[in-house]
C-alpha cells in the first residue's frame, strides 16, 4: 500500500490538498511570511500522533463497552533550539471523563495503540522520545 499526497502551492506561503475529499490548507504565521491561511506542518505531527492513537482507543473501548463521557488527546512537543527545529520529545496525554471509568481498560487500550496499532506512534519512537498520561476526570 502506498499513500500519496500532492500538495499544491497557491500564493505567497500558501499550499493545499485534499485528502478523501476533505481540504487542508498549510500556510506560515504572519512572522514567517505567510498569511496565516492555515495548519503548520510540523503542528500537525502532533495532530497526527493524537488521531492515530485516539481512533485506536476509542475503537477499542468500544469493543471494550467502554464509552467515556467525553476523551481528549492532547500532545505536547518539546522542539529542538538549533536547526533544523525539531521534534526531540513527545508526551501524548489520553484525558477521559466519566463516572467509573474501568482503569484498567483504559489502560489496555492506551498500551494496545502505542505498542501495536497505531503507525504513527511506530515511527516516531523511532525519531524521538514518546512518553504518554492517563488522565480520568469523573
Amino acid at each position: 500500500m502506498k499513500h500519496i499526497v500532492d500538495l499544491a502551492w497557491k500564493e505567497n506561503m500558501a499550499f493545499e490538498t485534499e485528502q478523501d475529499g476533505h481540504p487542508l490548507i498549510i500556510d506560515a504565521g504572519v512572522e514567517s511570511g505567510g498569511n496565516n491561511l492555515g495548519f503548520r506542518p510540523k503542528k500537525l505531527m502532533l495532530t497526527a500522533l493524537a488521531g492515530c492513537t485516539g481512533l485506536d482507543v476509542i475503537s477499542i473501548l468500544k469493543k471494550m463497552k467502554v464509552v467515556p463521557e467525553a476523551f481528549h488527546v492532547i500532545v505536547e512537543g518539546d522542539v529542538s533550539e538549533e536547526h533544523p527545529k525539531k521534534y526531540v520529545e513527545m508526551k501524548v496525554i489520553y484525558q477521559f471523563k466519566g463516572k467509573d471509568l474501568p482503569l484498567a481498560k483504559l489502560q489496555k487500550a492506551v498500551n494496545l495503540s502505542e505498542e501495536k496499532y497505531c503507525g504513527v506512534s511506530a515511527v516516531y519512537k523511532d525519531a524521538m522520545k514518546l512518553t504518554s498520561e492517563i488522565r480520568v476526570i469523573d
